[in-house]
């Protein structure tokens, strides 16, 4: 209606979402509980670790409290996880009321995307990313050694990749916002290739564990997903920023 909702309306609204987003983690977290319970999931968690190690060999808790502790921690981070997409939505419900109509169409897609980029990156990390970071540590472990991670450190170290991963996967997303916001154009990012493979080297080095093999294969993933984004960026650019073979934006003939 051309109205401002005031201050306090705003407060009261995103206190409205994060309870409606804490609620979802809450079922989430019942659910999970429920089936397949925290000694699945730790098993799940476990699985790539366990596949190299000799049969009988397990993880090991040094801490009291860990055997009880990190269950219920793999199981909340399943649970924000699992919820992901209904607190997406709910970030969508906050700022829906301040959005034009075509920027709706452009912010739900994107939350979307995002989504399910961040659960490609965990898949990737389970499915592929530890399978060959443990093979490579143990091709240079002794015979004379014995492995026996402690859970609490190998939980912490995976919860660490799978957000790093799910991080990283979001290139496509900030790419197609730098796009759409006008900050670049879709020839300016091809010619920042070079930059770009630059600044991933410097955040792997940094967001991953201290081997190369996981640094190398985020580095890849990284730039894969900035050429996905280069092509996706391409539907989402705005109307006015078509540019000619100068890469610069054209003007418009001058009146007689």
């Amino acid at each position: 209606a051309g109205s401002e909702q005031p201050f306090v309306a705003h407060l009261m609204e995103l206190r409205d979402r994060l309870l409606y987003s804490i609620y979802g983690v809450i079922v989430a977290l019942i659910a999970l509980a429920l089936y397949p319970g925290p000694a699945k999931l730790m098993d799940w968690v476990a699985a790539p670790i366990r596949a190299h190690m000799p049969p009988d060999a397990k993880l090991i808790a040094t801490g009291v409290l860990s055997p009880f502790i990190v269950p219920l921690k793999v199981l909340a981070i399943a649970a924000l996880l699992l919820a992901l997409p209904w607190i997406m939505f709910q970030a969508w419900r906050f700022v829906a009321p301040g959005l034009y109509k075509h920027e709706k169409r452009f912010v739900l897609p994107l939350i979307l995307l995002g989504s399910f980029l961040a659960y490609a990156g965990i898949a990737f990390v389970q499915m592929y990313v530890l399978e060959h970071m443990f093979a490579f540590i143990q091709g240079f472990t002794s015979s004379s050694v014995s492995a026996m991670p402690d859970v609490a450190s190998y939980v912490e170290t995976i919860l660490n990749l799978y957000l790093a991963f799910a991080a990283a996967f979001q290139v496509p997303v900030v790419v197609i916002l730098a796009v759409r916001f006008g900050f670049v154009s879709v020839a300016q990012l091809r010619q920042f290739r070079g930059y770009a493979l630059l600044g991933a080297a410097v955040i792997c080095a940094i967001i991953t564990p201290p081997d190369a093999l996981s640094m190398l294969i985020l580095l890849a993933c990284m730039m894969v997903l900035y050429e996905l984004g280069i092509i996706l960026a391409r539907f989402f650019a705005p109307q006015n920023s078509i540019t000619n073979s100068d890469n610069k934006p054209l003007e418009p003939s001058a009146k007689n």
